[in-house]
Parts: C-alpha cells; structure tokens; sequence
C-alpha cells in the first residue's frame, strides 16, 4: 500500500497560499501577508488582536487614565470660563463687564445679566422684579457660578491659577478623577457661600474650585512623597487675599478649600484593592453631605 505524499502547509487566513511559517502564540500557519512582527517570530492578526485585549491600560497611582498627562480637561475647563466671560460681556451692553465695578481697586468688573443669572443668591428680588434665588428653586446657580466672573482681571487671576494646578493635578489623577475633583471643590465653596452669606448677596467665580485645587495639591503631593514646600507659601498668600480684600468671598473660598481637600482624601487613600468604588462611592457621600446642607439652608430661609 502507497503512502500519499506529505502535503505543504497552507496559510489558514489564505488557503491557497503554501507556507512554512507558524504563529507563535497559536501554531497556525501563516503567509506573509498575514505575519506581524512579536518578540519572538511571528504572530497572526487574531492573537496580537487578543493580545492587544488582554493588556490592561496604563493607569496613574490613583487609578486614573494617562490621558491626563495631556491637561484636556483643564484646558476645556478654561475655554468654558473664558466663553462665558465673553459672553458675560456682550450681555452688559454697554456696561462695565469687563473693567470698572468694585473690588481690587475698581479692576473685578461689575455685575452683567449672565452673572446676575448664575451667580450663588440665596433669596431676594432680581433686576426684572421677579423672587428668585437658590432657595426659590434654582439650585443651577450652584454650578454655574463656578463658570462665571466679575470681570477680566477676576478671570485672568482664576485661569492662571487653573492652569498652573491643573495640568499637575490632572496628570497625577487622571481626566475623570481631576474633573470631580474641580467641580465637587467648585460646588463645596459655592454651597458654603450660601450657607454663611447674606441672602441677597451675589457670589461668583472659579475660585472656590481653585481653592479645592490648592489643597489637592498639597494632599496628592504627600501622598507621592514630594515636597509641598513651595506650595504652602501660595496658599497663605490666597488666604491673607481672602480675608482682608473687600468683596472676596471667604465662606466660598474656605469651603472650596475644604471640600476639595475630602475629595482630594478620598482619591488619594482609596485603597489599591477597591480603589474605583471607594472614590465613587466616597465623592457620592460628599454630594448628599453638600445636598443635606442645601436643603437645611433652604429652610431657614423659607421658614
């Protein structure tokens, strides 16, 4: 009985093409075409495709994405506030949006209808004579006030300081992670202002988030063994700013400071085994803590 001749191994991809060569991974046989480079011979498109899946992405110390490393975030959240400012300007008309009105000597600029819309206001009457206010139900003020500011040199001094701790903070958490970050610090300084403000004064500006953006640094910069000594002088001189120049909010600073420090906390000591869910579960406490004393102050004012 004859035996048949050995056959020539046929690429699996491309059936009617002869090879001799093996994948590495999956010992299939592949033709040129099919063949991609791997540290030792080759490898066919199906297992550097699996192979692709199975790498874990890259992540920070604190669990976020590289991407950070790129300031997307503090970029987009600087574009937001100068085109709201902007458009601050063009709703005054006329006025003195960008220069002029009170606080350092005439240059934070003066109220517009845009501010006079979103700022932090517990309750009083509006220019148009209707009641509105946080307290009357208008709890987007909280938000939008961290957006919005009293004039270009107000914007100026805000911007830099977000660029200048933002593009650090956000390569060190990641984007998602620098983005709560800034706004729970923005939203903490604002729900203090209406905590300890009078209920018709108005309040605005990203400083309350800057605020929370000085003590993540310092919290984030500890907990990565760097040295913190530099910052720390930049941080009394705001808070000497705070308390002594007329117009400054101090609750919403102060509290910007603090809130941004629990979050900062949270994100920093998560532990490595449950990381994700103690930062979301842990930034999720500090919003109810923040909607808890919304509501204790809605009270008061209302009752």
């Amino acid at each position: 009985m004859s035996e048949s001749p050995p056959t020539t191994p046929v690429c699996y991809r491309h059936p009617g093409r002869e090879t001799y060569v093996r994948c590495t991974r999956c010992d299939r046989p592949i033709c040129p075409e099919c063949m991609r480079d791997a540290s030792v011979g080759h490898q066919c498109p199906e297992c550097v495709n699996e192979g692709r899946r199975s790498v874990r992405p890259a992540r920070t110390a604190f669990g976020g994405g590289t991407a950070g490393r790129h300031g997307y975030v503090t970029k987009a959240l600087i574009a937001v506030n100068v085109l709201l400012m902007l458009l601050s300007i063009a709703s005054d008309r006329g006025g003195d949006a960008a220069a002029g009105g009170s606080g350092f000597g005439g240059l934070m600029g003066g109220p517009t209808p845009l501010t006079n819309w979103g700022s932090v206001l517990g309750l009083a009457i509006l220019p148009d004579g209707t009641l509105g206010g946080i307290a009357d139900g208008q709890w987007y003020r909280l938000v939008t006030a961290m957006f919005l500011h009293y004039g270009v040199i107000h914007l100026l001094l805000n911007m830099w300081a977000l660029w200048v701790l933002g593009r650090s903070l956000e390569a060190n958490l990641g984007p998602l992670r620098f983005g709560a970050l800034y706004l729970v610090g923005g939203l903490g300084g604002n729900v203090a202002a209406y905590l300890f403000s009078a209920q018709n004064s108005t309040t605005v500006g990203a400083s309350t988030a800057v605020f929370g953006l000085f003590a993540a640094l310092i919290i984030i910069e500890r907990k990565m063994g760097r040295d913190i000594s530099q910052v720390i002088p930049i941080l009394v001189i705001n808070l000497v700013f705070t308390l002594t120049v007329p117009g400054i909010s101090i609750p919403g600073h102060l509290g910007g400071l603090v809130f941004g420090a629990l979050m900062a906390l949270v994100l920093a000591y998560a532990p490595r085994g449950r990381r994700t869910l103690v930062q979301v579960v842990g930034g999720a406490i500090i919003l109810l803590i923040l909607v808890g004393l919304v509501l204790v102050r809605t009270a008061q004012l209302l009752g």
